[in-house]
């Protein structure tokens, strides 16, 4: 069965009914801290859990909203908590049919719910009882006055009767009737019970949660975890420790019996490399580790033995051993996490879904990456995964149709809402979408290897036009490989050329003169530095002539065209004239700054006006465009 649908009302910080539909494969839920994500995993494991096991279980006591707890324990109304609805596979349908016949079983789709004082209650089953009853009556050799009369019958519980009267000459028949009635609910549809209990209730998803709890402790005394009694170890510890055993395919109450280990090491040993091959496949952060595990014995008081495994991780490299504690968080968590699915992968079924909270949490950034990788590649193939994250590294931008938002309103009344991408309205529970797709953007934005850093989005567009304006022309312009990078003011060229040169990408510099110190020393550290070479930073200056021998892009420009392109594009001021200009001062833009009486206005204008304009070669003098075709040459040349 595929999990389409989860409706949740009253339990902990949900106080009205929520629906929420789920992925196909993965679903995501983001939210902050305390809004409600880590309650709506429980609540889903507490459906059908996947061991017996009593934390997940429902307890009014415990679940119920607090601020409605009294009022609810005094009555006598049940609430349903929960209600999952399913989408049956072709397979288990055809199951059904095979055992019943065609055209019996009428539904693809059901819901199973449960609640706070009752038993789980079904919705949605629906069966034919007269196709049923010929069915029935086809397959098994009746007297034919029987047989016509059994045909009168509407139910199956009318045809039960029948036979039953007449159970001598239907023997076969009635055998058949009873084991159907045997293995059904009590319901007033006995086919519909039937089918429920036989079909439905086994094929029905188990729930998987694992979050950082489930860590493996560095030691496990084996007779503590023999005897359930260690008070060093958590619930979680205890539970991950025992399947660790069980994927071994160790028997604790053997090892505890003998004092010849080999055995049990080499089974460990096994386990071991089975987990190491699966950790390093989507570990990038270091390869050269490996999972040791040793067994010792110890004496304690009254002369008694304890067997004691001890869990360490061996880098190869520096060929030493730490005990598994002295690893990263990261780490830890990544390789519990391998141990503990390791249980539900050799359980013989794929009839899982995947609950993960906050996985990764202790993570680096590209760990995250590879984790995000390991949950498309490896549990999406084969199981429906829900995992809840506030982290924009577990967000893959690029399906953002599968993340639901979790927020707890503001509303003492309402509590906390699921919704989509779409309607959340909250910017802080949409801050890790918007840091993953600002992310995405980034990383995407440099898709070429040949990067031309500007300072900002006017420069890109000056020189993509007058690029294709001179190439119209059968003149030289900018590469077509080349990609230009604003990157948003001179103060953050140092940072980006920090993290380009990350990527081994080819950076180019193309700048305003410097007007401050700090920005020149922030470029010049970087060459003493080796980050940057002096001949990959070029300056607007060093391609016109200014009396002050500093220029910006708009200086690469004659006077009446850049003039031209501001008036077009400021329709508020005035048009200004050449004569209107200082010409005490040298650049247009400050010239500009001085006409309208403003310390700057927005260049972003005339650049786009430019685009607008649609303008050719015609537009500009000879001068403007030898000065950027010989600006492109040179840019050409250096990549």
């Amino acid at each position: 069965m595929k999990l389409r649908k989860v409706k949740i009302n009253k339990y902990k910080s949900f106080l009205t009914a929520q629906e929420v539909t789920i992925e196909d494969k993965i679903t995501t839920l983001v939210g902050k801290n305390e809004s409600g994500k880590t309650a709506f995993l429980e609540a889903l494991a507490k459906v059908n859990y996947f061991q017996k096991d009593s934390k997940f279980q429902f307890d009014e006591t415990f679940d119920y909203p607090k601020n409605e707890w009294k009022k609810f324990q005094k009555g006598d109304e049940d609430v349903e908590v929960i209600r999952c609805s399913y989408e049956l596979s072709d397979d288990l349908i055809k199951a059904i049919e095979k055992d019943l016949g065609s055209g019996v079983f009428k539904t693809k789709e059901i819901s199973y719910g449960v609640s706070y004082r009752s038993n789980g209650t079904w919705d949605g089953v629906q069966s034919n009882e007269k196709k049923l009853i010929e069915n029935l009556l086809a397959k098994y050799e009746l007297p034919p006055e029987l047989k016509t009369e059994f045909k009168k019958a509407m139910t199956f519980t009318e045809l039960a009767t029948q036979v039953q009267a007449n159970s001598q000459a239907a023997t076969e028949l009635l055998s058949r009737i009873n084991e159907i009635k045997k293995d059904a609910y009590e319901w007033d549809n006995i086919l519909n019970g039937y089918i429920a209990k036989h079909y439905l209730r086994p094929n029905l998803p188990k729930f998987w949660y694992f979050d950082e709890y489930y860590r493996l402790p560095t030691q496990i005394n084996i007779n503590k975890l023999h005897e359930g009694n260690n008070p060093s170890l958590s619930e979680e510890e205890l539970k991950i420790s025992k399947s660790l055993f069980e994927l071994a395919n160790i028997n604790i109450e053997e090892l505890l019996k003998t004092d010849d280990f080999e055995s049990f090491i080499s089974e460990l040993e096994a386990t071991s490399n089975e987990i190491t091959d699966q950790i390093f496949e989507y570990w990038s952060t270091n390869q050269n580790l490996e999972i040791k595990f040793d067994i010792e014995t110890k004496i304690v008081p009254q002369n008694r033995q304890e067997r004691i495994l001890n869990i360490r991780v061996r880098n190869k490299k520096h060929r030493v051993s730490l005990p598994l504690r002295n690893r990263s968080r990261g780490f830890i968590w990544f390789f519990s996490f391998i141990v503990w699915f390791s249980k539900i992968q050799s359980a013989g079924t794929k009839n899982f879904i995947l609950l993960l909270d906050e996985p990764g949490l202790n993570l680096h950034a590209s760990a995250q990456a590879d984790l995000l990788r390991f949950i498309e590649e490896k549990l999406a193939n084969d199981y429906q995964v829900i995992y809840t994250t506030h982290s924009p590294f577990m967000i893959e931008s690029a399906n953002l149709a599968r993340v639901r938002t979790i927020y707890d309103s503001t509303d003492s009344k309402i509590g906390s809402t699921i919704s989509d991408v779409i309607q959340e309205k909250d910017p802080d529970t949409l801050f890790p979408l918007q840091a993953a797709l600002g992310y995405d953007i980034a990383q995407n934005l440099y898709i070429s290897k040949n990067n031309l850093l500007v300072e900002g989005p006017a420069d890109l567009l000056f020189l993509s036009t007058l690029s294709n304006i001179l190439e119209s022309e059968n003149r030289i312009g900018l590469k077509e490989n080349i990609t230009i990078v604003p990157v948003g003011g001179l103060d953050k060229v140092a940072t980006f050329i920090s993290l380009l040169r990350a990527s081994n990408l080819n950076i180019f510099c193309l700048l305003d003169s410097f007007k401050n110190q700090k920005g020149r020393q922030k470029l010049e550290d970087l060459v003493k530095q080796k980050i940057i070479k002096e001949k990959n930073i070029r300056f607007y200056h060093e391609f016109v002539t200014t009396s002050n021998g500093q220029a910006e892009i708009e200086d690469l420009f004659e006077k009446t065209e850049y003039l031209d392109m501001f008036n077009k594009a400021f329709e508020e001021y005035t048009d200004i004239k050449i004569e209107d200009l200082d010409k005490s001062i040298t650049n247009i833009v400050n010239q500009i700054n001085k006409a309208i009486n403003k310390e700057h206005f927005n260049h972003y204008r005339p650049a786009y006006k430019l685009v607008q304009m649609g303008v050719d070669a015609s537009y500009f003098a000879e001068d403007t465009l030898t000065r950027f075709e010989i600006m492109f040459k040179e840019i050409n040349q250096y990549f």
